[in-house]
């Protein structure tokens, strides 16, 4: 039976209502749902070492003698042993937990699984096996292999110098089960004509489409694993600059739309800032006579703010909301998370108390009930509302608007091309189509001039440098895990003084990424190293909306201390009380997002700090590690992070989520972005009405 990109999962031979229930969950529905949720890594078996050469690798005792052993102790060795003996199985901290004894003619090693104690019965003295897992060496030298996958010696040779799919999971979903799913259909899924000729692909150096696919699931080779990433990554960057580039060819030759209808600059506006008991920077001021000038000129907005954390953007953002509401018209703001949106909504209101501002804002967000988002429907269609603070829910169809004129995202790379588009298209609403919408854009994150360039060929970029005089530069340090206990006592000072403090770590539940921290139980172990009088929170992206929003309430409320997360946190919380940052296994993450997890501290008028914690066995302090203890300077760090990722580091960790791509990253990858630019913007020159259909890369929370 073939398949199409269509079919429903349902309708794949072998697929009852159950699997595809569960399938549902991740927001696979149909075929081409599946074959492009992409492996969130590999898991690589290499050939098995000796007993003696685990150890040596471990330790960093000099090269291996074999090759093969990885370089990093956090990923699995595979040891051929012999069971020396039979297994016993006892009880602790627990737990069921079986040893055996096993050996090779290079020494012995303890072999330990939890809760498996029918592994007791079914393993026998004598066996030859081979054993694969995470090596443990204790003070005496002694070796353990925690809770190793077991294979026979004619199954692990079939693996061996193989990649086989790590995909992202839910509860009920085996990750053997989602692989034969995907090569099922990728078998016998109906191939579409590539986009790109033989020769464009010859000349660019790319694979073909389906190949490409093929492989970044079921990899022959590291060449052709990364030649599929490479395509796929060039895919994704071609949907993306075709909705850009096209945008963009809707206005006048500079690509900007003449308004028929500008703005008067306003007195009351230019009263608030002298009012303000702080001085706007210079990079302020800079970017505010930008903003100005495109709300009173001739030419509609559509700007990108690109401001450093805590450079101060959302004044900017009052400013201008302020001049469109003394022009009589709305404006609307968006931010990423239902928290942010609240914040934005106090802090305008507080200023429109303090200053008698002539702004009356409404919060319209997806949380709200029934009868409140009703009365904020009423109260936008009238007009009686001129500021309009909320998250998506600002671009649903119930909302119309009386007289939208500016829309201002904050936290650009969260929102999409047609996102913003949906919500800038409100102007079309009664009462407000004759009036053009200007855009604002604002984003935390530097990205070095020349991809800002390419990546946001449809606006216009106002960089915003400098921090407000009132900031006290954030206090960097990056250390070895072993220094953790002298960095929970430091922690400590802060909190009894009446600070708060978020911890960062890279995964959710143990078992997700092997051999680093995790939200679930990280969040138990920090309670019994801290005092009981400590009150800690959880937090991670699998958690319902609601949920998420009342733990972070919660936080900046201080109903809670120390805040344990995943990067969930890198957007959509200003807590200015919280003056400390601790990032476990900080070797982890990408450069520029270690910077914006800095920027969760230093809010306010204390000092605050930041720690960089890198995992045991790596003995030197890595590059990006020392890269931040020596600045703040986003825009500089960016520059760095460009010329320290090497392109196409699958194994590498990417920036979560920038712009929407599933696979690209922006710095890994400006090669190939720079490649992308060039093929649209000639295949547009030669064909203005060409379109990417071959293969589907982006969904609406995208493009």
């Amino acid at each position: 039976m073939q398949y199409t990109k269509e079919t429903k999962l349902i309708d794949v031979k072998g697929v009852g209502e159950k699997t595809a229930a569960l399938f549902s969950k991740k927001g696979i529905y149909t075929a081409e749902d599946l074959v492009r949720c992409y492996p969130r890594g590999y898991d690589y078996f290499d050939a098995p070492v000796s007993i003696e050469d685990a150890r040596r690798t471990c330790t960093g005792q000099g090269e291996s003698a074999a090759a093969s052993v990885p370089a990093n102790p956090q990923r699995p060795f595979a040891l051929r042993l012999i069971l020396l003996g039979n297994g016993s199985t006892g009880y602790g901290g627990g737990y069921r937990i079986t040893n055996f004894r096993a050996g090779d003619e290079t020494g012995q090693i303890r072999l330990t699984w939890f809760n498996m104690p029918y592994l007791a019965r079914s393993l026998h003295a004598g066996e030859t096996k081979v054993f694969r897992g995470y090596l443990k060496q204790y003070k005496n030298g002694s070796l353990q292999l925690e809770q190793p996958q077991i294979y026979s010696l004619a199954e692990y040779d079939s693996l061996q110098g193989t990649f086989q799919p790590k995909y992202p999971l839910t509860q009920g979903l085996k990750n053997a089960q989602f692989m034969r799913l995907v090569r099922k259909v990728l078998d016998q899924l109906k191939t579409e004509k590539d986009y790109l000729t033989e020769k464009e692909r010859e000349d660019l150096g790319l694979p073909e489409a389906g190949e490409a696919l093929k492989e970044i699931h079921f990899p022959h080779s590291r060449k052709l694993l990364l030649d599929a990433r490479n395509r796929i990554v060039f895919d994704e960057f071609v949907a993306f600059l075709l909705a850009v580039r096209r945008r963009k060819a809707q206005g006048d030759k500079t690509g900007r739309i003449p308004d028929p209808m500008p703005m008067t600059d306003s007195s009351v506006v230019q009263g608030l800032i002298d009012k303000l008991p702080f001085k706007l920077t210079e990079g302020q001021q800079k970017a505010w006579a930008d903003i100005r000038e495109d709300l009173t000129g001739p030419y509609v907005m559509n700007r990108l703010l690109q401001g450093d954390v805590g450079s101060g953007k959302t004044i900017l953002a009052i400013l201008a909301l302020l001049l469109c509401a003394e022009n009589g018209r709305q404006g609307a703001l968006m931010a990423p998370t239902e928290v942010l949106a609240q914040q934005h909504m106090d802090g305008v209101l507080k200023m429109t108390e303090q200053y008698g501002l002539p702004l009356r804002s409404v919060l319209l967000t997806g949380g709200m009930t029934a009868a409140a988002k009703k009365k904020a429907y009423a109260a936008i269609a009238s007009g009686e509302k001129n500021v309009i603070i909320g998250t998506h829910a600002l671009f649903q169809e119930k909302v119309v608007y009386r007289n939208l004129s500016l829309v201002i995202t904050d936290e650009q790379h969260r929102f999409g091309v047609r996102q913003r588009e949906a919500l800038a298209a409100k102007g079309d609403d009664p009462g407000t189509a004759e009036l053009p919408v200007h855009v604002l854009v604002m984003s935390a994150t530097p990205i070095p001039r020349t991809l800002a360039i390419i990546l946001y060929g449809d606006l216009q970029v106002s960089q915003l440098k400098g921090l407000p005089a009132e900031r006290l530069p954030i206090k960097n340090l990056a250390a070895p895990a072993s220094d953790r206990g002298k960095i929970y006592k430091f922690m400590m000072g802060q909190l009894r003084a009446g600070h708060q403090a978020y911890v960062i770590c890279p995964a959710v539940e143990e078992g997700e990424l092997e051999g680093i921290e995790n939200v679930t139980d990280y969040a138990e172990k920090i309670r019994k190293a801290l005092p009981e009088d400590i009150r800690i929170a959880s937090l991670n992206g699998r958690m319902k909306p609601a949920e998420k929003s009342a733990v972070m309430a919660d936080f900046a409320a201080h109903r809670t201390d120390i805040l344990v997360s995943t990067t969930v946190i890198e957007v959509g919380i200003n807590v200015p009380n919280a003056t400390v940052m601790l990032v476990e296994n900080a070797e982890r993450f990408g450069l520029s997002q270690l910077h914006q997890l800095r920027g969760r501290v230093g809010r306010g008028a204390d000092q605050s700090y930041c720690v960089f914690l890198y995992s045991e066995g790596i003995a030197e302090k890595p590059k990006r590690l020392q890269i931040l203890e020596k600045t703040n300077d986003g825009f500089e760090i960016a520059e760095q992070d460009l010329k320290l990722r090497g392109p196409g580091d699958v194994f590498g960790t990417r920036q979560s989520g920038e712009l929407g791509f599933e696979l690209a990253d922006i710095y890994e990858d400006a090669r190939i972005l720079t490649k992308a630019a060039g093929y649209v913007d000639e295949k547009l020159r030669r064909e203005p009405d060409f379109t990417f259909e071959g293969v589907k890369v982006f969904d609406a929370r995208s493009i």
